[in-house]
């Protein structure tokens, strides 16, 4: 078999480009990229044209490389390649004042054109949004912290106990822990590291977007601070509420 599909996905991921963003380059299904990559089918020879064609590689190359390594190539030639291949990761930023509008939004290339841009030179490729947050579930993360999240784009590559940004039906924009509950496959317990807010459960059907928290921007000495007393009580009730989750998820 040839290294077609390893490739493609190599060569999505170098740009950035969600499955979805990629098939409409290439004028197929979305589904048809996920075969593909997952070595399930091979693609077609237009396909494939097409692809050499954007990244303007022959197609020998594209079938029988592994991209991913290039053969006899030093590191500071790797970097060139990778500097030359990618594009500039523009990152859209939803305000609170936007989270209601993405609800309906947020797979609106339209909406996602409305939005302000930026960029950050230390990510790698990936398809990147920040999120402005709004209140104090979170904390020592404070009100109005913005957090730039990695989209997630399958939910089995949810790691437990990591934050992530996730847009539901029922709760639209939230930023939490997530725990996966290994007899209820198809729900994600929501937890906010401020021990005052109570774990929730949502259903996986109610999950819309999860991108996984990478990075935190936030105005200069604007993390709250504690006395003892606050966090005595916040360490107690962390730890009623780590017994009660261990207890549920055994």
């Amino acid at each position: 078999m040839s290294n077609a599909g390893k490739n493609l996905r190599y060569l999505r991921k170098l740009r950035g480009w969600t499955q979805e963003e990629f098939a409409n380059k290439l004028k197929i299904k979305r589904s048809l990229v996920g075969a593909y990559e997952e070595e399930r089918a091979e693609p077609r020879l237009e396909v494939m044209e097409v692809v050499c064609n954007i990244f303007k590689l022959s197609l020998e190359d594209l079938l029988f490389k592994d991209l991913a390594e290039p053969q006899g190539a030093s590191y500071l030639e790797k970097r060139r390649q990778l500097k030359m291949a990618s594009e500039v990761t523009q990152i859209s930023f939803v305000p609170v004042k936007a989270a209601a509008g993405y609800m309906t939004g947020y797979a609106d290339p339209e909406f996602l054109d409305e939005l302000n841009t930026f960029t950050l030179p230390m990510l790698a490729p990936g398809q990147y949004r920040a999120f402005e947050i709004i209140g104090d579930s979170m904390l020592p993360t404070p009100s109005g912290s913005v957090i730039v999240g990695e989209k997630v784009e399958d939910l089995e590559e949810v790691k437990n106990s990591n934050t992530y940004v996730v847009l539901s039906k029922n709760d639209g924009v939230v930023y939490k822990r997530i725990m996966k509950n290994n007899r209820l496959r198809n729900k994600l317990t929501l937890i906010s590291d401020n021990p005052q807010y109570e774990p929730y459960n949502v259903s996986t059907e109610d999950v819309l977007e999860v991108w996984k928290a990478v990075y935190i921007m936030q105005k200069a000495n604007t993390t709250p601070r504690w006395d003892v007393n606050q966090l005595a009580g916040m360490v107690n009730n962390l730890q009623e509420q780590v017994s009660t989750l261990k207890r549920k998820l055994n």
